[in-house]
């Protein structure tokens, strides 16, 4: 019996939708995440700074997955529909876009895929001031937003095919029950995902894609990644 309850469960948790907004959907990591978690069933809306260019993007979308329903909004109208909010925009644009959108995120979770990566060194680790782009976002946004960082060490060319992704995702935020809705996410996405602590180790995370560019640039990898182990596959 508690097999069973486990089961039935996990699989009403599983059956829950989103309506998904992607702030920043016209790059490769959020046409990605959008294909696949369209294909889990959830809505998507993909937001970008003008209509314009997020019906470009939903264009885009649909010329690599035709099947990918996907609504184009600005992201503030985006982020106000979404009932959970995904941020992918370059590390530059953070800021600016979490201040057009903040109104739309009270209550909600964000998930923030957002790497500090500075040209031209991209290969070098080059965390803000604050510590991580992560917690710049949470303590930019305040408490009345659930910050959850996750995806930065994912190649997104691998998000748009039906390939096997292997590397697995580290989870970060102040909210355990946050960051299991976002480990969820990810394995409806075909990832393993894992609880890495508060937003604070976020750091750790966003620090690993200048060295997994490192690792492809020195050993001729195109998609090098990250995999926890000691615990038996499931």
């Amino acid at each position: 019996m508690p097999i069973i309850r486990h089961f039935l469960r996990r699989l009403f948790r599983m059956s829950d939708t989103e309506k998904i907004a992607i702030l920043g959907g016209t790059g490769d990591l959020g046409t990605g995440l959008a294909i696949r978690w369209a294909k889990a069933g959830h809505e998507i809306i993909i937001g970008s700074r003008t209509l314009a260019k997020a019906q470009k993007a939903v264009e885009n979308l649909h010329k690599i997955s035709p099947q990918t329903p996907a609504q184009a909004m600005e992201n503030p109208d985006a982020a106000s529909a979404g009932t959970l909010v995904v941020l992918t925009v370059p590390a530059e644009h953070q800021v600016s876009t979490l201040n057009t959108v903040k109104a739309g995120l009270s209550r909600k979770i964000l998930i923030d895929v957002t790497v500090p990566l500075v040209p031209p060194k991209v290969g070098t680790v080059q965390l803000p001031t604050e510590g991580s782009a992560g917690k710049r976002a949470q303590e930019f946004l305040g408490d009345s937003v659930t910050v959850v960082t996750a995806f930065q060490n994912v190649a997104a060319h691998l998000l748009q095919t039906d390939a096997h992704i292997s590397c697995d995702v580290l989870v970060c935020g102040n909210k355990r029950a946050a960051r299991k809705r976002v480990i969820e996410l990810a394995e409806q996405a075909g990832m393993r995902a894992w609880h890495a602590g508060p937003i604070e180790n976020s750091a750790a995370v966003e620090a690993l894609t200048s060295v997994l560019i490192q690792i492809n640039r020195r050993h001729d990898i195109s998609h090098s990644g990250i995999k926890i182990v000691g615990q038996d596959d499931h």
